[in-house]
């Protein structure tokens, strides 16, 4: 479990001013579920991811992983190993000439013997459907294949959690359907724990459980039903409603015998 208590995160900006980007924060994250974390920009979503990752230390209170706290500095490895970070933009952690080399970095720095890393390359590139490109240069691959190299090289360490912040900002269409379904298949097949860190509602409703974050705090935690049942609210935490919720609701009014909200298009045919 990711257990965050009473976190408060404060950033001090070049002018010395002092900007509290997370506030008195708590939050338990059991193995295994599917969490989305939504919000507006400069919620405090990427903040969080950090904090859980060990990237970024609380300020004041306490954020553990598994019973390990990530102020103790002697084990930051230890829980990054369990907490996997995969960053919106690609490129930002691909370093490898090649994909299989890219893979394969986190591995060797564990000191793994030369035939588990490749069990482990073999896997997590299988995994996200990579494996025919592994002697390719990354600079020659898509975004969304670029991100799919990030998220293999995040899962070859066997994370037990995964966090993925606004991983399909950058791709198209095509592309981030790919990511969402490698990501809903990793917690489904692989049973490893998914935080999901977007600001697109449709993204959300994969999720088991939805968090709400605006200005530092949390807002609400329920089910993506229950959260898109907060219309008003909704838009007063700087969001939106999916495509498909907003024109069941649109029908329901016309007279339409469906029930909102309306979550996703198969939902909605099924009504029709």
């Amino acid at each position: 479990m990711i257990e965050v208590k009473k976190v408060t995160f404060i950033y001090k900006e070049e002018n010395k001013k002092e900007k509290v980007a997370i506030k008195n924060l708590n939050l338990n994250i059991p193995s295994p579920s599917f969490w989305a974390i939504v919000g507006a920009n400069g919620s405090g979503k990427s903040t969080l991811a950090r904090l859980m990752n060990g990237l970024l230390i609380p300020t004041y209170g306490d954020v553990i992983v598994d019973g390990i706290n990530t102020k103790e500095e002697e084990r930051i490895w230890e829980i990054r190993q369990k907490v996997g970070l995969v960053f919106q933009n690609p490129e930002n952690q691909i370093i490898g000439m090649t994909v299989e080399e890219d893979v394969a970095f986190g591995c060797e720095n564990l000191g793994l013997s030369p035939k588990e890393i490749e069990e482990r390359i073999n896997f997590a590139l299988s995994s996200v459907g990579m494996d025919e490109y592994r002697n390719y240069p990354p600079h020659l691959l898509s975004g969304g294949q670029k991100q799919r190299v990030a998220i293999a090289g995040v899962l070859a360490m066997l994370p037990k959690y995964i966090i993925l912040d606004e991983p399909t900002t950058m791709l198209d269409l095509r592309g981030r359907k790919e990511i969402l379904n490698i990501v809903r298949e990793l917690y489904e097949k692989e049973k490893i724990s998914i935080i999901l860190i977007t600001h697109n509602m449709e993204e959300a409703v994969l999720a088991e459980r939805v968090i709400i974050l605006d200005n530092g705090e949390i807002k609400f935690i329920g089910t993506p039903r229950e959260v898109f049942n907060l219309e008003s609210e909704i838009f007063k935490w700087g969001l939106d409603l999916p495509l498909v919720t907003k024109l069941s609701k649109i029908l329901q009014e016309r007279g339409f015998d469906i029930y909102y909200p309306i979550l996703t298009i198969e939902e909605l045919r099924k009504c029709l």
